[in-house]
């Protein structure tokens, strides 16, 4: 049975979880046990439930509770759900955009490198790819468009953080993804090598192949390296990849934005 509890102040302590902790303190890397992430709207909500995510608290709009809200209640259990009016919610930046529902959940743990390649034959590798927004869309593209798996390096933005998992509509909870640990290039692409996997570095470079280029789609595995927002990959990782892929451009354009660019590379590269 629903556990329902009124609100009716904003600096009320069970709001805190979702108006007050930063990303670093639900991250909480000295008790990883105890970390936490925050899914927005019922449809990403969803997602992680059947992703096995636990809930631990949901933040609801009092007139979601009987309507848009009331099956993702039912599916959680007798965990605390908050209620409170528009207005009170309001005062949390960004809740008009998540449809009435906030979901505080525990942060699942992740599949090994290892585990992930050898399921997967095409994988995306992101470089220090920073900006949240664009991690979320790189996954949307991911998951939409064939591709098995997404490897981050330390550099990159968390897939967990509210606007990444926002702006990916849940799908950081469909593709698997895991940070890579070994040094990167070195380690990180001998790992890829192991596992049976040619390297694709995205980059503006003269010598670069089409990214239609038939020997690309007949790889058996293939990683698609993409570098961060402005610099691009650096050549350390240019130089450790088999191929240098450049996306055809016109108008004078020289680069695209790195989401946009994985969307082409995974329309042309992926499983589809």
């Amino acid at each position: 049975m629903a556990n329902i509890i009124q609100l009716t102040d904003f600096n009320a302590p069970e709001l805190d979880v979702y108006a007050r902790l930063s990303e670093a303190q639900l991250l909480n890397r000295f008790e990883p046990e105890k970390a936490m992430f925050i899914a927005e709207s019922p449809k990403v909500i969803e997602r992680a439930l059947d992703a096995g995510c636990v809930p631990l608290s949901l933040l609801v709009e009092d007139r979601h509770i009987t309507g848009e809200a009331a099956p993702i209640i039912a599916r959680c259990g007798d965990i605390p759900v908050f209620t409170a009016p528009f207005d009170v919610l309001t005062q949390l930046t960004g809740f008009k955009l998540t449809r009435g529902l906030l979901c505080a959940m525990r942060r699942p743990p992740q599949p090994s490198v290892s585990d992930l390649l050898a399921g997967s034959r095409r994988v995306a590798v992101l470089e220090n790819v920073m900006n949240p927004t664009n991690i979320g869309a790189i996954f949307r593209s991911a998951a939409a468009l064939g591709m098995d798996a997404v490897l981050l390096t330390s550099g990159c933005s968390d897939p967990l953080y509210r606007r990444a998992i926002r702006v990916s509509m849940g799908t950081v909870f469909q593709v698997p993804w895991a940070y890579i640990d070994e040094a990167w290039p070195s380690a990180g692409m001998d790992t890829l090598r192991r596992a049976g996997f040619q390297s694709v570095a995205m980059a503006l470079k003269e010598d670069s192949l089409s990214v239609k280029d038939p020997r690309l789609a007949a790889a058996k595995k293939l990683a698609v390296v993409l570098g961060t927002e402005g610099d691009g990959l650096s050549d350390g990782t240019i130089a450790a990849c088999d191929y240098t892929v450049m996306i055809p451009m016109s108008h004078g354009v020289d680069s695209l934005n790195v989401a946009a660019a994985s969307a082409v590379a995974f329309w042309e590269l992926g499983n589809l």
